[in-house]
């Protein structure tokens, strides 16, 4: 039933009245009573009897004929409730999107996709994986119907998508499908341009919560009723039904959209990875950065990585520079506090002279995100919530973040100053600033407001915010990392990894040397430069997984967050039946007056452990506790 309470999360009995019986099919949506109300749910399965020994009600209403529901995905629907500590219900929602009566009434072909010829694996062309001592061999086992598992690192400049849709030819030339998952709509452009290229009009289609109910129901519809081998989408797609499944991918995988932030919370990765599992299939999981995660992939032995050799990657990459290592500090003692050092300027310069494009990318949009008093460096906050000020524009009023109250009388409380300062530099103050250093140099801008899709190639400046870099006609000439310092000192467990998978996806759009250079404004001592550095997200993977294992923090270990009132997470706690080897970590501060315990477990018991906490939620469910509480299974942010 389509009720989210944890003690409700198992299978119901029904009977099928007789004039039902045609249409009561697996997979339908259904409508049923329960304690004297009407509510949904899903026919999961028919049988003869029912082993229940009391009195059975009838099913109310089929909601529609259409077996939505395949077989396949309601048994990935309850191996990821169990894999997050959720319910069926919940994934549900994920996994099949909200009926659209219009689109199920349209006038249907049911003639299922047209099969692909079977190709022998030599007439597979691998193109660009060529470039990768094992990439022609993952081309030759998809087409031969094998299930290879990769974790590939992309080349600098590489055509990823173009490299995805010969992965996809391949396992539909083999008489498969597949599905693949991108973060964002500007990804799934690219892919599905891709696509239609290399398999032609018709034989995907594309699944994003952007698409609007209508044109996601009738394109789910269509892969649903086998009309088409491949889907591909952003996370709305890692559930997408797809017969004869015989490859998952997914794109830089360490993006945060990978990650459902509706309950129960899967990650796709995660969810894919169960897929493989189900469907004996191939799995891709490929980016210029490497995850943590995917490194265990690879050193388990569970997937083979697929990575240049080093010639080639050298033959690749620009030119990279840091700006905080002694010859710099040398040159230009300044370097190791100006925002903008002699380095990165001199390089814009160069390429701007050569009528090449540059690209810089900012981590913080806005015009100044943080201000601070000018006269003792007090950050301005707002007397309203606490929360930061901000200056809108050069001539604005400062403003909360949090609660958009206007400061425009402020006083800094501790020495009374009314002057500000930047504390920090958004993208627009940085565009209007390079606007003056290079007089005469057309500026774009790429972010949250505007976010564009490519650029041409003559001279201009391009500053981007992290994720929203444009793709330049025949590569940047240079390309400016700013600010390294609000990456690399962040609260968070992936700071690093999420600093160098930033850096890649920007250097990754340059030029390959002598023509493209990189500047980084960071010390190139630090473990990310070098990574950058060398272009080896590989090494630097591996150092972090090390560095997890060491300090028991996931993905070397499985652990769950509970979230809630102190009182409501300790009764959580105390009903759950944890693991005797669990370790609980808390309480700390969470939202909102909250706080957050930890519940840590090696990777052997993290089934027990998400039932221990599932079952302990349904527990309180079923007494009605007032206070609700949060179970995430290894999210994202632990603080």
């Amino acid at each position: 039933m389509d009720v989210g309470l944890a003690h409700l999360d198992r299978p119901f009995d029904y009977l099928v009245p007789a004039e039902l019986d045609e249409v009561a099919v697996p997979g339908t949506r259904v409508k049923v009573r329960f304690a004297g109300q009407l509510v949904d749910g899903w026919l999961l399965s028919r049988a003869d009897d029912s082993g229940h020994t009391g009195r059975l009600a009838y099913l109310e209403k089929v909601v529609s004929p259409e077996p939505v529901l395949a077989p396949e995905i309601a048994r990935l629907a309850r191996a990821v409730a169990d894999r997050y500590a959720g319910s069926l219900a919940d994934v549900l929602r994920l996994a099949v999107p909200p009926r659209h009566a219009r689109v199920e009434k349209e006038p249907r072909d049911d003639q299922p996709a047209p099969a692909a010829p079977t190709a022998p694996a030599e007439a597979v062309d691998p193109r660009g994986w060529r470039d990768y001592p094992t990439g022609p061999a993952l081309l030759r086992a998809l087409a031969d119907g094998r299930a290879p598992r990769a974790v590939w690192s992309a080349l600098p400049g590489e055509d990823w998508a173009a490299r995805y849709a010969d992965a996809v030819a391949a396992t539909v030339a083999g008489g498969r499908g597949a599905v693949v998952v991108v973060p964002d709509a500007r990804d799934l452009d690219r892919l599905d341009a891709a696509l239609t290229g290399v398999l032609g009009p018709g034989r995907h289609v594309s699944l994003s919560a952007a698409l609007g109910p209508a044109r996601r129901y009738r394109a789910f519809l269509a892969a649903r009723r086998g009309q088409v081998p491949v889907v591909i989408g952003t996370r709305a797609a890692m559930f997408a039904p797809v017969a004869r499944l015989g490859l998952v991918a997914i794109w830089d995988d360490g993006d945060d959209l990978h990650s459902e932030p509706r309950a129960p919370y899967p990650h796709a990765r995660d969810v894919l990875l169960t897929r493989v599992h189900l469907a004996e299939a191939g799995a891709l999981v490929g980016g210029y950065a490497r995850t943590a995660e995917a490194q265990l992939l690879v050193e388990t032995g569970w997937a083979r990585e697929v990575v240049a050799d080093r010639s080639t990657v050298r033959a690749r990459i620009p030119a990279i520079a840091p700006t905080g290592d002694d010859p710099q500090l040398a040159r230009d003692p300044g370097a190791a506090t100006a925002r903008l050092p002699s380095l990165a300027w001199t390089t814009a310069r160069d390429a701007l002279r050569q009528d090449l494009p540059v690209l810089v990318q900012v981590p913080r949009r806005g015009y100044l995100p943080s201000i601070s008093c000018a006269d003792c460096r007090t950050p301005a906050r707002c007397v309203h919530c606490a929360g930061p000020l901000a200056l809108p524009s050069a001539g604005g009023t400062p403003a909360c973040r949090w609660c958009a109250r206007v400061a425009a009388a402020y006083a800094c409380p501790e020495c009374g100053g009314r002057r500000l300062r930047a504390a920090v530099t958004g993208a627009r103050r940085t565009a209007e600033e390079l606007g003056r250093a290079f007089p005469g140099v057309a500026v774009r801008t790429s972010g949250r407001e505007e976010v564009l899709t490519d650029v041409p190639g003559g001279a201009a400046l391009v500053v981007a915010t992290p994720g929203a870099e444009p793709v330049a006609e025949g590569g940047y000439g240079a390309v400016l990392l700013l600010d390294s310092w609000a990456l690399l000192t962040r609260a968070d467990l992936r700071a690093g990894e999420e600093a160098l998978r930033r850096w890649l996806a920007a250097a990754a759009l340059a030029r390959p040397a002598p023509s493209g250079r990189v500047v980084v404004v960071a010390d190139g001592a630090l473990a990310p430069v070098q990574a950058l550095l060398r272009w080896d997200a590989g090494w630097f993977a591996g150092r972090e997984l090390a560095e997890r294992r060491e300090l028991g923090f996931p993905p070397a270990v499985r652990m769950a967050s509970v979230t809630g009132a102190a009182e409501a997470v300790a009764d959580l706690l105390a009903a759950a039946r944890l693991p005797e080897d669990a370790e609980v970590l808390g309480p700390v501060p969470a939202e909102e007056g909250r706080e957050r315990m930890l519940v840590r477990v090696p990777r052997a018991r993290a089934a027990a452990l998400a039932d221990a906490l599932h079952s302990a939620a349904g527990a309180r469910a079923a007494r009605k506790a007032a206070d609700p509480v949060r179970l995430q299974v290894d999210p994202l942010s632990l603080f």
